[in-house]
């Protein structure tokens, strides 16, 4: 049968129909492939992988080893010689951190306490007219009751800047020109959050608006990093050691006898349930407790039967914390001598000499390292920190 020239038309069009599909597969391949080596051979990683790699590096180190943040109390009852080893874990895995420094201000500086570099997010207001206080304290109420970190206004009416800023309170009639408003960034609870702290920044520039005042703001998100940074700092030094002192016997301590042992000793009973060393100063040294949950006041402690007592020392609060500690131990081998009580750890385990060395070493370590890092223990930038 001869082929008609509509037959070799139609089947060159379907050769060329299917040449042109498999020409089109081709190019459509190569294009995938070249996405594909732009995708894996172009340096980009593993999104999971890079997300443990980063949470690793940026995790921090506590002294005892924790969740970030996480206060643990140390235990002491392992072997002697395991003691210093253990202290030692955090030395090689600590974060570096740069803590920020105070910048250089003209005029007066603003009152530490309330308004530190390092501490606290600080806003300037500049207003053309004096502002009554009682106006800005009424524009920042609706807000500034939501923050969970202490806020402070601060103000000064000099007009040629020689003025001192003073803290202004809701009892203040003045008005002034400049403000300052501080939000606290860290303390113990963490760091302030982004969103907390766009309330902040939210709220200021409210008044700002609100009173015609000039305000500049920074970077919410480098606000944000250095609370962060400041939060790691803070929790690789939080530490707090604890003694114990319990009746040898397993039995019990009369309270009328323990007040007079530690009154003797220099600590006072306080209002909240404890016996307190203080410095020269009125510092905080360190507090003696009741070991059971009934609070040392004065007077049930007078019908009080305990089984034991508890000393602690807070590192970061104390000036001297090497100091305190060998007081602190001096008072409790004290206790234990009038008592008829032992020392022990967290544990019951009886402390050697070489565990009290190592906490003793330890605590001028973590101090040290505070100095370092701008923070010098017992402050009131310390205080402020370790609230």
């Amino acid at each position: 049968m001869a082929i008609s020239e509509l037959q070799i038309a139609l089947i060159g069009a379907g050769a060329a129909g299917v040449a042109l599909v498999w020409g089109y597969n081709v190019w459509q391949d190569r294009q995938h492939r070249k996405t594909a080596d732009r995708i894996f051979k172009g340096g980009q990683g593993d999104a999971l992988l890079d997300g443990e790699e980063a949470d690793a590096a940026a995790a921090p180190t506590a002294a005892f080893p924790g969740e970030a943040g996480e206060w643990r109390e140390p235990h002491f009852g392992e072997a002697a010689d395991a003691l210093p080893e253990e202290l030692g874990e955090a030395d090689a895995a600590e974060p570096v951190v740069d803590l920020p420094s105070a910048q250089e201000e003209s005029g007066p500086p603003l009152p530490a306490e309330c308004a530190d570099p390092v501490v606290d997010c600080v806003l300037r207001l500049a207003a053309a007219e004096p502002l009554p206080a009682p106006a800005v304290q009424a524009m920042q109420t609706a807000w500034a009751v939501d923050l969970s970190k202490p806020i402070h206004w601060l103000a000064r009416d000099d007009a040629d800047g020689d003025g001192a800023w003073k803290q202004v309170d809701v009892h203040d009639t003045g008005r002034y020109r400049e403000w300052a408003v501080a939000l606290q960034l860290v303390d113990r609870r963490g760091p302030v959050s982004d969103g907390e702290l766009a309330r902040f920044f939210d709220g200021v520039q409210q008044v700002a608006q609100q009173t015609a005042a000039n305000l500049e703001l920074p970077s919410r998100g480098e606000i944000v990093m250095r609370a962060a940074s400041l939060d790691e700092f803070c929790a690789a030094v939080d530490i707090q050691f604890v003694l114990h002192v319990v009746e040898s016997t397993g039995g019990v301590f009369a309270g009328t006898k323990l007040r007079g042992v530690a009154e003797a000793a220099g600590l006072a009973l306080e209002a909240d349930g404890v016996f307190r060393a203080r410095d020269e100063a009125g510092g905080e040294l360190f507090t003696v407790a009741n070991l059971g949950a009934e609070r040392l006041e004065a007077e049930s402690i007078k019908s009080l039967a305990t089984h034991g007592l508890t000393l602690s020392l807070d590192v970061p609060r104390v000036t001297d914390g090497a100091l305190a500690f060998d007081r602190m131990l001096a008072v409790a081998r004290q206790l234990g001598t009038a008592l008829g009580g032992v020392l022990v750890d967290a544990q019951r385990a009886p402390l050697s000499d070489a565990m009290i060395d190592a906490i003793r070493a330890k605590t001028a370590e973590l101090q040290q390292r505070m100095r370092d890092g701008s923070i010098v223990p017992g402050s009131t930038r310390a205080l402020r920190l370790f609230s």
